[in-house]
C-alpha cells in the first residue's frame, strides 16, 4: 500500500493534507505520527516514546519527561498524495502550541484511548478545533489494551463532544486478541501479523458476518438521515448505498462538520495505520476545499484562494532557535515563494530576505527551491518576523488575522543566581517570549522581580530548563510577591511640623500645619481614580490670609507626594488619603520651594505615624468555568482561598461562578484547579483593586 507522491493530473493542490494529531496526553497521538512515518516509508525504524526515539519527540526534554512538548512538523507521500503532518501536545499546559497549529491546519486526527475514551484534554482540543472550523476524523487507539471498548468510546464520544460519529470499522477480536479490523465501507477484513507490517486483505470474518451486516446497516441508516444525495439512493430499490455513494457521503459530512468518521486500531502495534491513513486522503479536506483564506489591506477585506498563481501571502506560526539559524514556520495560502525571495510583514512594515527553504521533518531539513501555495514549511533568514505575523508579496500587501494568543494563568518570579548573568538572564527571556507567544515577561515596578508568566506550572519549569539546557545563566525561581498598600483608617488632624536646617549659609525654614484623614472607600475596596483624585490620593489648602504662599502649596503637595512611596506598616505605598493643608508659616530669608517640599515629605510621613494605618492586599475578579458536578468541591476551594463568591450561573451542564480572591490566594490555582475538575475547569481573572488584608496575612517588607 505504500507509494511515493506523483503530480496529480487535475491539481497538485488535490493531492495535499494539512493535518494535525490532537488527544489527551497519553493518548497515543507520537506513536500515531511515528507508525504514520513508517507506514509510509519516510522512516524505516519504529521508535517509540518510552525509549526516547521517536522523530517528533526530539527535544531532550520531550525525551526525558516521555510527553510532547512543542509541536512538531513532518512530511510524507500515501498513495500520491503528500501528507503534511503536525504533531501537537496533549498537555493542558502547552494548548497554545495547539491552538497555533490549529490556525494553519486543513484538517486533524482525533486519537482517544480506547479505555478511557473521551479525556478532559481531548474534550479541550476538539473545542479548539471547533472555533476553527477544522474538519476531523476519530481514531480510537489502543484497542489491545486489557478494558478497551470500542463501543463505550464511541459513545463518550457522542455525549461529551456531540457530534454524531460514523462508525466505519469493526474490530475483530478483543484487547489482547486485537488482530484486525473489519472495513465496512468495502466489507472486508484486515488482518495484521504479531509483528504489524502490511495488513492482509480477506474476506468478513463468518462469525462476524452478521455483526457487520448490522453495523453496515446502521451506519448507511446514520449516512442517509444527514446527507440528502445518500437519502435519495437509499429510499429507492434496493435501499441500500453503493460504496461510493457511502464513501462520498461520509467524505461531505466530514467536510461540512455533521459528523465524524471513526476508524479503529492499535498504533503501537501498528495496526489500523494504513486505513487511517487511506481515510486522511478520502474524506479530510485539501487546500482546494477549505474558503479562501481572508484578510486585510487599508481596511478593505481581500481573499486569496489556493493558487500559486495568486501573490504571495502566507502565516507564520512557529518560530524556532537552532544551531543552524532562526527558523519560521509558515503556511503558505497563495502564491509561490523561491529561496532569495524579499516577502514583506505589513504588520512590522518591514521587508526580510528568504535566505533558505526547508521541508519540515521534526529536526531535520530538506532544502527546497521553492514552496507554492498549500505547503507547510520552515524559511531561514527573517529577522524581525514572531509567530502570528503575515508574509506577503510586497507588491500585493495583506494582513492575515493572526492566532489569538492566550492569557497567562501563572506566574513566577525569576532571577539570575549571580549578577553578573542579569543580562544574560534577559536575552535568554526574550527569546522565550519570541518563540512561544504565551509566555510573558515583565518587570514589576513596584517590587522590582521580574516575573514570568505562561499557562501552567509545568509550562514555566520547561521554560526555566530550556534556558538552562540553551546555555544560559542559573536561574533562581521563586513566588512573585504581590504589591501590597497601605491606606489611612484614622486620621490625625492639626498635626504640626516645622523644618528649621541652618548651616553656616542661607538656612532652610518651612512650618506646615496637616489633617489627614481617609479618603473613602466603597465596600472595602479601594476607590482609585474617582472623585476627581488621582493615585487614591487627595491634596487641598485650607490655608487663609496668604500664610503660606500659593507656590510654597504647590511645594508641599508634591512633598506629599514624594512620602506616598513608603508607608509605616511595611515600606509600601499609601493609597486612599486626603491632605488638608490647614495653617503654617514663613520666613523671609529662609523659606524656599526646598524647605517646603522637605517639610511636606517628612511632616506627611510623621502624620501618618501618628495615624492608624491598615495594610491592602491586591484582589482579582476570577470567573471560572467548571462542570456542574464539580461546583460544590471548586466554591470550597474558593472559600479556602479567603475568596467571597460574588455570581454563579448555569450554562449548557456547566456552571460558571465569579468570586473576589485576594492575589496572593491564587499562585497554585490552576493546577488545583484542574485536579478537582479533571482538567476541564478554566478561569480568567482582571484586577479589581485593593482591600483590607486581615492580620495573619504578613507584610514583606520591601
Amino acid at each position: 500500500m505504500r507509494a511515493e507522491l506523483h503530480p496529480n493530473s487535475v491539481n497538485p493542490l488535490a493531492a495535499v493534507r494539512n493535518l494535525g494529531i490532537l488527544a489527551h496526553v497519553d493518548a497515543g497521538k507520537t506513536t500515531v505520527t511515528e507508525r504514520i512515518l513508517f507506514a509510509t516509508g519516510t522512516i524505516h525504524k519504529r521508535g517509540e516514546v518510552h525509549d526516547g526515539t521517536t522523530v517528533t519527540d526530539f527535544d531532550p526534554q520531550e525525551r526525558d519527561r516521555g510527553i510532547t512538548i512543542f509541536a512538531a512538523a513532518v512530511s510524507c507521500a500515501w498513495n500520491g498524495h503528500r501528507v503534511n503532518l503536525i504533531d501537537t501536545p496533549g498537555h493542558v499546559d502547552f494548548a497554545d502550541e495547539v491552538e497555533r497549529s490549529l490556525r494553519v491546519l486543513d484538517g486533524a486526527i482525533a486519537v482517544f484511548d480506547a479505555v478511557a475514551g473521551v479525556e478532559p484534554q481531548s474534550e479541550s482540543v476538539w473545542r479548539q478545533a471547533d472555533r476553527h472550523g477544522v474538519p476531523r476524523i476519530a481514531f480510537v487507539n489502543k484497542l489491545d489494551r486489557a478494558g478497551a471498548d470500542l463501543d463505550r468510546a464511541v459513545e463518550s464520544i457522542r455525549s461529551r463532544l456531540h457530534p454524531v460519529p460514523l462508525v466505519v470499522q469493526l474490530p475483530i477480536g478483543t484487547e489482547d486478541g486485537f488482530t484486525g479490523v473489519v472495513d465496512l465501507v468495502r466489507m472486508r477484513a484486515l488482518v495484521w501479523a504479531d509483528d504489524g507490517g502490511t495488513a492482509l486483505e480477506g474476506p468478513v470474518p463468518q462469525e462476524l458476518k452478521e455483526t457487520a451486516e448490522q453495523r453496515r446497516r446502521a451506519l448507511e441508516e446514520t449516512v442517509a438521515a444527514l446527507h440528502p444525495a445518500a437519502l435519495e439512493e437509499f429510499c429507492a430499490p434496493p435501499g441500500r448505498l453503493s460504496t461510493a455513494t457511502l464513501a462520498g457521503a461520509l467524505r461531505d459530512l466530514t467536510l461540512t462538520g455533521e459528523g465524524v468518521v471513526v476508524l479503529c486500531g492499535s498504533a503501537y502495534r501498528n495496526r489500523g495505520v494504513e486505513p487511517l491513513l487511506d481515510a486522511v486522503v478520502a474524506y479530510l479536506p485539501s487546500p482546494l476545499d477549505v474558503p479562501a483564506v481572508r484578510g486585510t489591506h487599508q481596511g478593505t477585506e481581500q481573499r486569496r484562494a489556493a493558487d500559486p498563481e495568486e501573490p504571495f501571502a502566507a502565516l507564520a506560526f512557529k518560530v524556532t532557535a537552532t544551531a543552524t539559524g532562526r527558523l519560521t514556520h509558515v503556511r503558505i495560502y497563495s502564491g509561490t515563494i523561491e529561496k532569495g525571495a524579499t516577502v514583506w510583514d505589513p504588520a512590522t512594515r518591514r521587508t526580510e530576505r528568504v535566505a533558505r527553504i526547508l521541508r519540515v521533518m521534526a529536526d531535520r531539513h530538506q532544502p527546497l527551491d521553492r514552496a507554492v501555495a498549500g505547503d507547510i514549511v520552515a524559511v531561514v533568514g527573517l529577522k524581525s518576523a514572531r509567530p502570528g505575523a503575515t508574509l506577503c508579496a510586497p507588491d500585493a500587501p495583506l494582513l492575515l488575522e493572526p492566532p489569538v494568543a492566550a492569557e497567562p494563568v501563572v506566574s513566577v518570579a525569576v532571577e539570575a543566581r549571580r549578577r553578573t548573568d542579569t543580562d544574560r538572564l534577559a536575552q535568554a527571556l526574550a527569546r522565550l517570549a519570541e518563540e512561544d507567544p504565551s509566555l510573558v515577561v515583565r518587570t514589576d515596578a513596584e517590587t522590582g522581580q521580574t516575573v514570568l508568566s505562561g499557562m501552567g506550572e509545568l509550562h514555566l519549569e520547561v521554560a526555566v530548563e530550556k534556558i538552562r539546557r540553551d546555555g544560559g545563566p542559573e536561574v533562581a525561581v521563586g513566588r512573585p510577591r504581590v504589591a501590597f498598600r497601605e491606606t489611612v483608617a484614622r486620621g490625625v488632624t492639626g498635626f504640626v511640623y516645622r523644618h528649621v536646617h541652618q548651616s553656616g549659609g542661607a538656612g532652610q525654614f518651612a512650618h506646615i500645619v496637616l489633617d489627614v484623614e481617609p479618603l473613602g472607600h466603597e465596600g472595602g475596596r479601594e476607590r482609585g481614580h474617582e472623585g476627581g483624585h488621582e493615585g487614591g490620593f487627595e491634596f487641598r489648602s485650607a490655608v487663609v490670609g496668604g500664610r503660606v504662599p500659593q507656590e510654597y502649596v504647590r511645594a508641599v503637595e508634591a512633598g506629599c507626594r514624594d512620602a506616598l512611596a513608603e508607608g509605616p506598616l511595611g515600606g509600601h505605598p499609601v493609597t486612599g488619603l486626603r491632605v488638608t493643608l490647614t495653617d503654617g508659616s514663613t520666613h523671609v530669608k529662609d523659606s524656599s520651594d526646598t524647605a517646603f517640599r522637605t517639610a511636606g515629605r517628612i511632616g506627611l510621613r510623621e502624620a501618618l505615624r501618628a495615624c492608624a494605618t491598615t495594610l491592602l492586599e491586591p484582589v482579582a475578579e476570577v470567573t471560572v468555568t467548571v462542570p456542574e458536578d464539580a461546583v460544590g468541591g471548586v466554591l470550597g476551594d474558593l472559600a479556602a482561598r479567603r475568596g467571597r463568591v460574588t455570581g454563579s450561573t448555569a450554562r449548557g451542564g456547566t456552571a460558571v461562578l465569579t468570586a473576589t480572591v485576594p492575589l496572593a490566594e491564587l499562585f497554585g490555582y490552576a493546577t488545583r484547579l484542574r485536579g478537582r475538575t479533571q482538567g476541564r475547569g478554566t478561569f480568567t481573572t482582571r484586577p479589581a483593586g485593593h482591600a483590607p488584608a486581615p492580620a495573619e496575612v504578613a507584610a514583606p517588607t520591601r
